[in-house]
């Protein structure tokens, strides 16, 4: 298998190894170039301890032997060699210091012009601590040419004065730096191989996942809408995948309308085709010189033809609905008059099926285009209609408050199921799948009604319930012009 250079396993990989690297050089830096001034703040700092420890001893009334004690260790363990003196150049505490030959109080010291060997002649280092308390000189060693600190200090009793004397290395010692770079190296080994394993780990965890909806998306784009995103990962990932699966589930809608679309138009094209062949050729052939037959047969070419006229206007209209080239003629005008003409348009149907038609209107003025949401009472009515069973009762309710006015047909018909009711606004949608022609209806009457309110801006819905019947509901803003 190819290796994919711009994968995220490899990128991923990349970056923490690019990542690691260059936190190792950057503490790599900051060692080299920190360690030395570091090292010297910290010893300035363990020399005042050290000093404020000595002399709070030596102003201690009982001193014990413990405390004596305690102090060495501290001198030893922090790297620095020590004495004190008293007035008379006597040493009274010399404890044993971890630096050996590299402790200068023993060596030749120059501090500002003058020269020394302080435990030679220590008086003459001691008047220059009378004077300058505390005393901080920076010396080197003989031995390693490194720079040392003499710090000298007058601690004041209330007998005797003494005279305090420290020394230490200001700079770490080649085999401690050595040490250092050694331990780094291990160190950043380690950190590197640790990072390219979690490298390899979370590039695993963060691409499987989606090179497994690659695969599935490869299924889907072949037609197969069969396919799960389904994942456990991070919670991006995952909100991805559900995505992916709700946008299969609408494809796979979408190919079932399609499929019924082909089937409607084909069914509701084809039907009246062959009507107008089957008819037209019986005009030729049997009924072209009998009168009665001849203007029956053409009648029903004649409404064939307009069940095509009016399929291909209602096609063109939810095209131009839908598009947003139409443009609406907005007015005020009285909808509860509205609903009384398109109510009038429909008394023949509604005579035929005896329905009982309740109204429960109120006076009301809207601005909207008349013409449209006409249109939209009629496919709401019609719909209600055609659904409903011979002497039941069809509902036109509307009504209004300060803001908007709710219209709603509520029906006693047969109803819409739950999983069905999200498409039954999808052009040559039908909830009965046997496909039967009506020569009063093309199928689009919801659709239209839908670009119309939507275009309106106007909020619209349905509720149903299998077998007891349907409300269809819509709501307009009282808009009025002013000007009119």
């Amino acid at each position: 298998m190819k290796f994919n250079f711009k994968g995220i396993s490899f990128s991923t990989w990349l970056y923490f190894l690019g990542f690691s690297l260059s936190i190792m050089l950057l503490l790599g830096f900051l060692l080299v170039v920190l360690i030395k001034p570091y090292y010297r703040n910290d010893r300035i700092r363990t020399i005042d301890v050290i000093s404020d420890t000595i002399e709070g001893l030596l102003l201690k009334s009982d001193v014990t032997e413990k405390d004596i004690e305690s102090v060495g260790r501290t001198i030893i363990g922090n790297n620095v060699c020590a004495i004190i003196y008293n007035e008379n150049g006597k040493s009274i505490y010399y404890p044993p210091d971890s630096l050996g030959q590299l402790c200068m109080l023993d060596k030749q010291v120059t501090v500002g012009e003058q020269t020394y060997i302080i435990n030679q002649d220590p008086l003459k280092f001691i008047e220059i601590i009378k004077h300058e308390s505390p005393l901080s000189a920076i010396v080197n060693s003989q031995y390693t040419g490194a720079e040392m600190l003499l710090y000298g200090k007058l601690i004041r009793t209330n007998l005797v004065n003494y005279y305090l004397i420290l020394n230490t290395p200001l700079e770490p010692v080649e085999s401690y730096i050595d040490f250092i770079m050694n331990q780094y190296f291990y160190i950043a080994v380690i950190v590197i191989l640790i990072a390219l394993v979690l490298a390899v780990f979370l590039a695993r965890r963060i691409s499987q996942p989606i090179v497994k909806m690659k695969n599935e998306a490869n299924k889907l784009a072949q037609g197969d809408y069969g396919v799960e995103f389904k994942t456990d990962s991070f919670s991006e990932i995952n909100d991805l995948a559900s995505t992916l699966d709700d946008a299969t589930n609408k494809l796979s809608k979408v190919n079932d309308l399609r499929k019924d679309l082909v089937a409607n138009v084909s069914h509701d094209i084809k039907t009246p085709l062959t009507m107008i062949k089957a008819y037209a050729e019986m005009i030729k052939d049997i009924s072209g010189e009998n009168p009665v037959k001849r203007n029956e047969h053409l009648d029903v070419i004649i409404k064939e033809t307009e069940y095509l006229d009016k399929l291909a206007t209602d096609m063109s209209e939810l095209s131009k609905l839908q598009s947003g080239v139409i443009e609406l003629n907005r007015d005020n005008f009285d909808l509860k008059e509205c609903i009384n003409k398109v109510v009038l348009l429909l008394s023949q149907a509604i005579h035929e099926k005896n329905v009982n038609l309740v109204l429960d209107l109120d006076d009301c003025v809207v601005y909207a285009d008349e013409t449209k949401i006409s249109q939209v009472i009629y496919n709401f009515l019609s719909n209600a209609l055609k659904y409903s069973d011979d002497d039941s009762t069809i509902i036109i309710r509307e009504h209004a408050d300060e803001e908007k006015v709710k219209v709603e047909v509520i029906d006693h018909g047969n109803g819409i199921s739950e999983e069905a009711l999200p498409y039954i606004w999808d052009r040559y949608y039908k909830v009965d799948k046997n496909f039967n022609r009506s020569v009063n209806s093309t199928g689009l009457g919801l659709a239209i009604a839908k670009a119309i309110l939507e275009v309106h801006k106007a909020r619209y819905g349905v509720a149903s319930v299998l077998n007891e019947g349907s409300t269809f509901w819509f709501e307009l803003s009282k808009d009025y012009d002013e000007q009119d």
